[in-house]
């Protein structure tokens, strides 16, 4: 017994020598911790020295630790104790372009920032814990960036003289990974990017869990971002974004977001909480996400669109409540780019409850989206193809959303017998408010076939001239219990139908020829 007692306490011993071994603290490595001090170098080695021996723990211990660009490297963890802070240095040469070798060529060109203030690529089994937080100080950070452009001395090509600030490609985003394996975030509270937040491509076996994202200090301020990625998951998360909250991208033909799950977050942002797009190159399949509170959102709660090519299918979104939303719904097949446009089809939409205001929701934000640039009335749900190519096999049951009503023929116009006049767009970037004044307040499809509305109750709080529904060339449509307000004029409006079923009170239909 003795003998095994022995074995026991040495087995113990060698394994606490060795995780000791294998716990590098950066302030051994000469980080200090004033906020002040630039420790680069220091967490570099702290890094560098735990890849070298085949793995470890760098420890951020109490204390604010300024730092450029760090290169994160197979086999480590960062762990942040509570009370530190990782701070993103406020000088932009403290930061670097990583080429990110492998990568496949994307059509697009680069049009967002290759910085960031922790980098990765190709790196495996890596992760970031704690109860600590990353600031990356991206409003000083944007500001200085911008002084030096106007300065004449660090010119940006693509300054933005419209909205009086630096190209993407200039500011670093916090998080920038590229191809890499095995990867889990958890627990730290992480922000403060003076572009996107938490950026992630063509990696696999990602898990994102327990953040509190806020990303609100400047322009391009994305909450999350996972482009071309395999195996993800989202979860548990709070984000705060001034831009969209977790955006979905496809940047690579031949690649795609494939067995994605996003649940259990909440989300406030002052463009779209969930949005699939704008670059849409290669796909997006298997997606699920569920359980999500949305609030404070000034475009979509869900935008799901495809207009360079990208094949999007098998999507499921379940148990949605978003309050005080501009828009809820907004699912787009479009040709911006691409050799030929894209597919969107097996879309099953559920369990979905949205309250959307008359006026933008955002209205408290620091920093507010870009106001839409004509006069409109409230924008209903859409789900809008091209000629040709429609958004095949929608299924949306169990959604009650609520209007806020107030439309005004004075403000734009678009009568029922001249619905041609809704321009297509088909070149035209993605957005809830792309084809202007709409006929209809609770939803507009066009281009579609195989849509089903099941058990979907629509309300005012008050009056609006326009139909409930606008269907224009859509094949296959069917609609059973449908709660609509007690009105005097025709709810749905069907023009250019094939094979509807419709189990609806039939004096509320119009159809148009």
């Amino acid at each position: 017994m003795k003998f095994i007692l022995h074995i026991l306490i040495f087995f113990l011993g060698f394994h606490l020598l060795f995780a000791q071994k294998n716990t590098l603290n950066i302030e051994r490595f000469g980080a200090i911790g004033d906020g002040v001090t630039l420790n680069t170098k220091a967490i570099q080695k702290a890094i560098d020295k735990a890849s070298l021996q085949n793995g470890g723990i760098v420890v951020f211990p109490k204390g604010s630790f300024l730092s450029g660009s760090i290169e994160l490297k197979s086999n480590v963890t960062l762990f942040f104790e509570e009370g530190s802070v990782l701070l993103g240095s406020t000088n932009p040469k403290d930061y670097y372009n990583m080429s990110f070798e492998g990568r496949p060529v994307s059509p697009k060109k680069d049009d967002n920032s290759q910085m960031a203030l922790i980098l990765a690529n190709k790196a495996n089994n890596i992760k970031l814990l704690g109860k600590g937080k990353i600031d990356g100080q991206g409003l000083k950070l944007a500001l200085h960036i911008d002084s030096l452009h106007h300065a004449g001395i660090n010119i940006d090509p693509n300054y933005n003289y419209r909205r009086h600030r630096p190209n993407e490609t200039m500011r670093p985003k916090l998080f920038r990974f590229s191809q890499c394996e095995n990867i889990s975030i958890k627990d730290l509270k992480v922000g403060g990017a003076s572009c996107w937040g938490l950026s992630f491509e063509l990696c696999k076996n990602l898990t994102i869990d327990s953040l509190t994202v806020v990303n609100r200090s400047y322009w391009n301020n994305d909450g999350i971002d996972i482009t071309d990625c395999k195996n993800v998951k989202v979860i548990n998360c709070n984000i705060n974004a001034a831009d969209d909250g977790i955006c979905l991208k496809s940047y690579y033909p031949g690649h795609a977001n494939d067995s994605i799950y996003i649940a259990n977050c909440t989300i406030r942002s002052s463009a779209s909480a969930i949005k699939f797009g704008t670059a849409s190159y290669g796909g997006f399949k298997n997606v699920t996400i569920e359980n999500i509170k949305i609030f404070d959102t000034f475009r979509s709660a869900i935008a799901i669109e495809s207009v360079d090519g990208a094949i999007i299918e098998n999507i499921k979104v379940n148990n949605i409540e978003a309050f005080n939303t501009g828009n809820a719904i907004f699912i787009r097949l479009g040709h911006r780019d691409g050799e030929k446009p894209g597919v969107i089809k097996n879309i099953d939409i559920k369990n979905i409850k949205v309250q959307v205001p008359f006026g933008r929701p955002d209205i408290n934000y620091e920093l507010r989206g870009p106001e839409v640039n004509f006069f409109h009335n409230p924008f209903p749900a859409s789900i809008v193809g091209i000629p040709g190519h429609s958004v095949e096999n929608v299924s949306i049951e169990n959604i009650e959303i609520s209007y806020p009503g107030k439309s005004f023929k004075g403000m734009a116009y678009v009568p029922l017998n001249r619905l041609e006049q809704v321009p297509k767009e088909i070149k035209s970037s993605p957005e809830f408010s792309m084809f202007g004044e709409l006929p209809a307040w609770g939803f507009y499809v066009r281009y579609a076939k195989g849509i089903s509305f099941k058990n979907v109750k629509l309300t005012l709080e008050d009056d609006d001239f326009r139909p409930a529904f606008v269907f224009d060339e859509v094949d296959d449509l069917q609609m059973e219990k449908i709660a609509l307000p007690k009105t005097h004029k025709k709810e749905i409006v069907l023009k250019t139908m094939v094979n509807p079923i419709l189990k609806v009170d039939q004096s509320k239909i119009k159809i148009i020829k």
